[in-house]
């Protein structure tokens, strides 16, 4: 007994078109919420259609979506950080879809989805804190030539500010909250169109996995389709470096 080829034509097909919405959703979707976070802290709707795949497809299809979530992006508006930031919102895709998928394909009920959306959530807001700690603020402190520069970025939400406590106001009061509201939002809006397409990803899931007698056969039709995928995505990554490093 043994499984179809993991990339069918269904499976590369879904994974193309979730990722080409969460990239548009995430290019031209975004908006600062400036009253509560920083200007540069901007909410897009991308997780939606990312979160629905994962569930659909699994961690791994899910780890791509996000890849080509990140490039269509690139290739659509390009980057103003040396794609830093994006290698950051990669990471911290990744922290939501890797442990959310695999808890969902483990457990695939409501209780699971409400459970996998958490974890996923909590693993995902981490990494945002790890990665804006570690990759991004060192980052624009190199590229804009100090703390005199990027502390003032934060001055009217938080006027006590320095460099000393930038990290305290920042992280916990800044990137904690802005991506509990991201996932909570996306998460919500999964919970309450789960009924309506549960029933469609079970379908999905069994025509991504049956079970068959003797070897699987790859058929001509998916060897076709994963080519020209795989074709689209080396020429959407070569698009987008040179947009971030020819263009931009």
């Amino acid at each position: 007994m043994k499984r179809v080829p993991f990339f069918n034509t269904t499976r590369v097909v879904m994974i193309a078109l979730f990722g080409a919405l969460a990239g548009v959703l995430h290019a031209f979707g975004k908006f600062p919420i400036a009253v509560a976070f920083p200007s540069f802290l901007e909410l897009d709707f991308s997780d939606i259609p990312l979160f629905i795949g994962t569930f659909a497809l699994g961690p791994v299809s899910g780890c791509l979506i996000v890849v080509v979530k990140i490039l269509v992006k690139l290739v659509c508006v390009g980057t103003n950080t040396m794609c830093v930031g994006d290698l950051a919102n990669l990471l911290i895709g990744f922290g939501f879809v890797i442990p959310a998928g695999i808890l969902y394909k483990r457990f695939r009920t409501l209780k699971g989805a409400f459970l996998s959306l958490a974890v996923g959530t909590v693993s995902s807001i981490a990494v945002a804190i790890l990665a804006n700690w570690l990759i991004l603020i060192p980052f624009f402190v190199q590229l804009y030539g100090g703390w005199d520069s990027v502390v003032p970025t934060l001055a009217y939400l938080f006027p006590s500010i320095t460099k000393e406590t930038f990290f305290n106001y920042y992280l916990w009061i800044s990137v904690l909250p802005f991506n509990l509201l991201r996932c909570l939002i996306a998460s919500i809006v999964t919970l309450l169109i789960y009924k309506h397409i549960s029933r469609a990803i079970d379908r999905v899931t069994d025509k991504l996995s049956p079970q068959e007698d003797g070897k699987a056969k790859i058929c001509a039709r998916d060897i076709a389709v994963a080519a020209v995928c795989a074709v689209l995505v080396l020429l959407l990554l070569l698009f987008a470096l040179l947009r971030c490093f020819l263009w931009s």
